[in-house]
């Protein structure tokens, strides 16, 4: 009798109540994260030239403050992917919260340039915790509607650049701001996250004239959501997935529970499975038992499960025969995704700078005043047209075949540049570039996460952004130094190159994930990638 009965897993249970509003508050919770993340990196492109003016800073010294940031991500990434791995999804977040909103505020109040790069490395190590929230939403979202929640997901980035460069366009000008009328008790539940985008602009909008306040000012407001993550974090549940791969069957199914009862929604009956072994569960009202396997296919001993748990905070197990190639090409395609994204938001201040054009063999430093906020802004607006973008085709052509033709798209959008220096066609060509490269960016962090197993995902994922953080720290020296040095030619010509090959490292994965579930162990995965 007992093996007539259907068996479910985390999975298909995810399917069956489908995304709803408990869904949606973790979009919210994990989205401010994001925000923030997106905030911090944007922001280097108004402080650098700001502290350069302010302290007299050589275009070296300039290029430093962006790369600790990039460095602290590098140690951070891998760091909170094995916390996370290890101690939970929840602690791993967590930790990171407080590390960027404090290190943030610090660095408003830096008294000189060393002091500043310290707080800046810290700051980039909690930044580095990013891809845990990532992972940690994604596994709360069901198989087929991924892609697309997954790019709203992304969009919170979008949002977290435009405020950025919305306030730090405000900054260089005096304005008088009207007060912004704010009723949380009117507002939607819907209206959460834009709630919490007006609290962050009723942080400046008072009923005064604000004379320029400078780019202290910038860092401290750019801190204030990481906070938020502080305020909600005993709200937010630990990943059902990552809970039932350690054992705790009973604490992933009081929150597939809960998540029923939030989306009024029921859970399928069946067969629960609690380390592998079959047992009936007790029949709640309007529910029939829930079977809390991780992965519907897992047939595996429970020697060989415990294995991959106590080496899934590893980075060999990334580097094992099943996952080699996947890592490798990952890397690759981190490296050069983040080298570009970062390098065209640079170009942007550098390229649209009344200084930009070489008169000499040394160029002028420049002011923050002379960077064009307005361009930012608009390139900013740029990535709204890259998320629609994935969206419509990261279900269509699948997840690789999405990336590789926006690498390529953007390749023939940069070489213009090279060879025409007319500022007229900056902008319009940076925004189409910043279009593919954000939507190639917004496909590779849904990819990333369902090509790892559960066991290392957060792991694979962090230590995959840790090569990111090489090319961001990497990127300065092309997008500032070149371009300060009269070689810009050669600065545009390297984006290219390198966009090319990602794009290449794109084909060349083994595996396409659109549609399919997601794993829980190695050795899932390499009975994936036998059978095609």
């Amino acid at each position: 009798m007992e093996e007539d009965t259907q068996k479910y897993s985390i999975d298909d249970s995810l399917t069956a109540m489908g995304f709803g509003k408990f869904q949606i508050l973790l979009l919210a919770y994990a989205g401010m994260g994001w925000v923030s993340e997106a905030m911090e990196m944007m922001l280097l492109s108004f402080v650098g030239p700001a502290v350069q003016a302010e302290w007299g800073l050589s275009s070296n010294q300039e290029s430093m403050i962006t790369s600790m940031v990039f460095a602290g991500m590098l140690i951070g990434a891998y760091s909170w992917g094995a916390v996370s791995d290890k101690f939970g999804r929840k602690k791993g977040f967590l930790v990171t919260a407080i590390v960027t909103s404090g290190a943030g505020m610090f660095s408003a109040i830096a008294p000189n340039y060393a002091s500043l790069l310290v707080f800046r490395f810290f700051v980039g190590v909690g930044l580095g915790g990013g891809p845990v929230l990532s992972s940690w939403f994604l596994e709360f979202v069901p198989a087929p509607s991924r892609g697309t929640w997954m790019t709203v997901f992304s969009a919170f980035w979008t949002v977290g650049t435009i405020l950025e460069a919305s306030l730090a366009w405000v900054y260089p000008i005096t304005i008088v701001f009207k007060l912004c009328h704010l009723d949380l008790h009117e507002r939607s539940s819907v209206g959460f996250v834009f709630d919490i985008v007006l609290i962050l602009n009723g942080l400046v909008c008072l009923e005064i004239v604000m004379p320029s306040l400078g780019w202290r000012w910038l860092l401290a407001l750019s801190a204030v959501p990481s906070s938020f993550l502080l305020v909600f974090y005993s709200k937010t549940p630990e990943s059902p997935r990552y809970l039932c791969l350690r054992g705790r069957t009973d604490d992933a199914l009081h929150i597939l529970q809960k998540i029923a009862i939030v989306n009024q929604t029921e859970l399928p009956s069946g067969i629960s499975l609690s380390d592998h072994q079959a047992t009936r569960v007790t029949r709640v009202p309007s529910e029939d038992a829930h079977l809390l396997s991780p992965s519907k296919d897992e047939n595996e001993t429970s020697d060989n499960m415990g294995s991959d748990v106590q080496t899934g905070g590893s980075i060999f197990m990334l580097l094992s025969p099943n996952l080699l190639r996947s890592t490798v090409l990952l890397w690759a395609v981190f490296f050069g995704n983040a080298f570009s994204y970062y390098g065209l938001v640079l170009l942007t201040t550098e390229l649209s700078s009344k200084n930009s054009s070489c008169t000499g063999t040394h160029s002028t430093s420049t002011n923050s005043a002379d960077v064009s906020y307005e361009d930012v802004f608009i390139a900013s607006f740029a990535e709204f047209p890259g998320l629609l973008v994935s969206a419509a085709i990261v279900d269509k052509l699948g997840r690789k075949g999405s990336m590789s033709s926006m690498f390529f798209i953007c390749c023939l959008l940069l070489l213009p540049l090279a060879f025409n220096h007319s500022q007229g066609l900056v902008t319009p060509l940076l925004s189409g570039a910043r279009i593919c490269i954000t939507a190639s960016f917004t496909i590779m962090y849904i990819y990333a996460p369902e090509i790892y197993p559960t066991s290392v995902r957060t792991t694979g994922v962090g230590v995959a952004s840790s090569m990111g953080r090489i090319g961001g720290m990497l990127c300065p020296l092309v997008a500032v130094s070149l371009t300060h040095d009269c070689h810009r030619t050669a600065a545009i010509l390297l984006f290219v190159a390198v966009i090319f090959v990602s794009g290449v490292c794109v084909v060349l994965f083994p595996l396409e994930t659109k549609g399919r579930h997601l794993n829980d162990n190695v050795s899932d995965l390499g009975k994936e990638v036998e059978l095609g």
